[in-house]
């Protein structure tokens, strides 16, 4: 579970659809470096684990929306936190990977 929401693409997407309902191509303009693949990937993973919910709409041609369910909503908020820690360590972790190497 950890290795899924871990991921970086999972946490970029979940940002991404935090504020509202999103198109697949809305999502890959705001993530930016993600390929269709692994946004399609992504997603699958994070709507089969209950985090996203994907509507499609009977248009022609047929509309898919994605947005976080009520558990990818509670996930924003230990994940926001987590992002925060590892930015505020990002120094230290790098100082530390720098000196092991030297070892």
């Amino acid at each position: 579970m950890l290795d899924r929401i871990g991921d970086q693409w999972s946490l970029l997407t979940l940002e991404a659809l935090e504020d509202e309902k999103k198109r697949f191509n809305e999502l890959m303009r705001e993530i930016g470096d993600i390929s269709k693949q692994m946004l399609s990937k992504t997603l699958k993973h994070l709507e089969q684990d209950g985090f996203v919910r994907r509507t499609v709409y009977p248009e022609v041609p047929p509309r898919v929306e994605y947005e976080l369910t009520d558990l990818g909503r509670s996930f924003l908020i230990p994940m926001k936190i987590l992002i925060g820690w590892a930015a505020r360590n990002h120094p230290a972790i790098t100082s530390a990977r720098r000196r092991h190497e030297k070892a």
